[in-house]
């Protein structure tokens, strides 16, 4: 199992859905890929995206007031 970072910060939906989706099209079963996101609709689309794909989300953290870090475990 391998852990890596994804920094989407600033960029906007549905892109930054696509860009994690892409991200984990890459990585083996099991690993784990945090991502970093702007708050509001961002976070919350591709945390429900994902989900919806079969991976889990390990958790949401919020880091500041404008970012969050999401933990997905792929499928």
């Amino acid at each position: 199992m391998a852990e890596h970072e994804l920094d989407l910060r600033g960029v906007a939906c549905p892109m930054n859905f696509v860009k994690t989706r892409l991200f984990l099209d890459k990585i083996a079963s099991g690993d784990i890929l945090k991502v970093l996101l702007d708050a509001g609709e961002p976070v919350e689309s591709v945390s429900s995206s994902v989900s919806s794909e079969g991976h889990t989300v390990e958790s949401t953290v919020q880091l500041s007031d404008e970012t969050y870090s999401l933990t997905i475990r792929k499928a």
